[in-house]
């Protein structure tokens, strides 16, 4: 506030233990602080940015964009934005948990790649047509499994990641009727989300009109349409505990984690191997796995501030975390890595995707490209991802 008022703009603050303070303002109505603390994991600059983006998003999928921009009552606010709680709490709990979300700070949506892929797009999208939808969407443990075809197109990668944390923090409810707000589609106008339990972690939702009512979307469509998909649902449920990728994908023993991103659908794919298949006996033992996901966060980051950088990765105007020597070329990098005390790292990207990979010291870093565009080529052969 000082600065504004002298002219100046100061985007964050920094400590020399990596304690972080960064804020922004919201419809010139509110003004929402991340603070970040130097004792445990690092936690960077643009994750608090995309923190911020994420808890404003959430403030406007529950009260709706009016309430936030013209605040006539201070109290009664504080008192609705309790229902923006857990969501806020959710956001928090992700950026270290072991869990392998990312589209807090991707911007994409966490999704699972189940093998019985067409069955369920099928079903989803009848199950959509009955309930006079054209926007539905499967969601096992948190990830999207599937979606409707308009869910992809018409909705922003930021409303995907924002709903599906609301569907994942409604999972104690067997079914539930919601109005929410689109924060970029309709944030003045609400829309019915309806959320049905298929199995515990198995939710399917659809965004909808007046019709049907909860009552019959529960009592008649469900049963019509998912009834003869339970085995489904349960290998995909079991697929989740191993692995967001189908079990026809394999990869390489020294691969620590990855995450694979789709530019075009703005859909993510996060892996984080629980166990080494056919690792040699001398192989060093897995880190942790909320090392390895805070590993590959940070080589994110590093990636799409220095090398990746583009409309969909930057932070904010005033931040410039573009390396010097980069912007003396014309061309935009494609392949990067890094070395660490830890693991190796490997970036590249083309039009359609986004690779990070961690591998294991072992790995020669002159093979690291290699393993890399075999890991791409292999996923997307099998998944067709």
């Amino acid at each position: 506030m000082f600065g504004a008022g002298h002219g100046a703009q100061l985007a964050s603050c920094e400590t020399d233990q990596e304690s972080r303070v960064v804020w922004g303002v919201f419809q010139d109505s509110l003004m929402l602080i991340a603070v970040s603390g130097g004792g445990g994991s690092a936690i960077s600059e643009l994750q608090l940015h995309r923190l911020l983006e994420n808890v404003w998003n959430c403030m406007v999928l529950v009260l709706g964009q009016d309430e936030l921009a013209n605040v006539r009552n201070v109290e009664r606010l504080k008192r609705e934005l309790r229902s923006c709680y857990r969501l806020i709490d959710m956001l928090l709990e992700r950026i270290n948990d072991d869990q392998g979300f990312m589209g807090d700070l991707t911007q994409c949506s966490d999704c699972l790649l189940p093998s019985h892929s067409s069955l369920l797009q099928e079903a989803l999208d009848s199950f959509a047509q009955a309930a006079e939808s054209e926007f539905g969407c499967l969601l096992v443990h948190g990830r999207v499994a599937q979606a409707t075809e308009k869910w992809w197109s018409r909705l922003t990668s930021q409303e995907v990641v924002v709903l599906s944390v609301l569907v994942h923090s409604l999972s104690g409810a067997s079914s539930c009727d919601y109005p929410v707000f689109l924060p970029q589609g309709s944030p003045t106008v609400a829309i019915r989300l309806l959320s049905f339990q298929l199995l515990p972690g198995v939710h399917v939702c659809v965004l909808c009109g007046p019709k049907p009512s909860l009552c019959k979307a529960q009592n008649e469509l469900i049963g019509r349409f998912w009834s003869t998909f339970a085995e489904n649902l349960r290998s995909c449920l079991e697929q989740a505990e191993r692995s967001t990728l189908p079990p026809s994908v394999n990869l390489r023993w020294d691969i620590q984690a990855l995450l694979l991103i789709n530019r075009e659908s703005r859909r993510a794919v996060t892996v984080c191997p629980r166990v080494r298949s056919g690792a040699p006996s001398q192989a060093t033992p897995l880190l942790s796995s909320a090392r390895r996901l805070e590993l590959l966060r940070l080589f994110y980051t590093f990636a799409v501030t220095r090398y990746f950088t583009s409309q969909e990765t930057s932070v904010s105007s005033a931040s410039t975390t573009s390396e010097d020597f980069s912007q003396g070329f014309t061309h935009v990098p494609v392949q990067c890595y890094l070395v660490t005390d830890e693991c190796k790292c490997y970036a590249l990207q083309n039009s359609q995707h986004q690779l990070f990979v961690l591998m294991d010291l072992s790995v020669p870093t002159f093979a690291l490209r290699n393993v890399a565009t075999q890991t791409l080529s292999a996923i997307t052969a099998a998944t067709g991802f």
